[in-house]
């Protein structure tokens, strides 16, 4: 999804749905990355390589920022593995769990979303990184912006 940063959530939804309606269609899908397992690993490992250190073209293909919700095939909490290469930014949604937790200032049963956050330390600084993580908590946790009508 290409400018996700300037839809509603209600575009991004409509988006993800009519994609979901259609057969798959993106640069992922088309043109020579479809026949890459077609040859031998030295060609498919130099095609790679090649895409990999051109950036712009990384990013046409690939783009920045990955997100994938590894907790939709379960139950229960699940964490994804950080380790998403050649992307800025990586948001591995896992599954939703019960654990104990404190309100009010007594243990019960709630909710916890895992969330994993993969960032390329290259190219992002730690220090906002860790603000962009604490933000994103935030919003996450009172549930902002979620309104699919606005």
């Amino acid at each position: 999804m290409r400018a996700a940063n300037r839809k509603t959530f209600r575009q991004v939804h409509d988006e993800v749905r009519a994609v979901q309606a259609r057969a798959p269609s993106s640069p992922q899908t088309g043109g020579l990355i479809t026949l890459a397992p077609l040859f031998p690993g030295f060609v498919r490992d130099l095609f790679y390589w090649a895409i990999r250190h051109n950036p712009h073209q990384f990013r046409k293909i690939g783009g920045t920022v990955i997100v994938t919700a590894v907790g939709m095939f379960g139950h229960g909490s699940g964490w994804g593995l950080g380790v998403l290469p050649y992307h800025t930014l990586g948001l591995l949604i896992g599954g939703i769990g019960q654990k104990p937790g404190c309100v009010d200032g007594r243990i019960e049963m709630r909710e916890y979303l895992s969330l994993t956050i993969s960032l390329d330390h290259d190219i992002v600084d730690g220090a906002r990184a860790a603000r962009f993580a604490q933000r994103l908590k935030e919003l996450v946790e009172s549930g902002e912006d979620l309104n699919p009508g606005g």
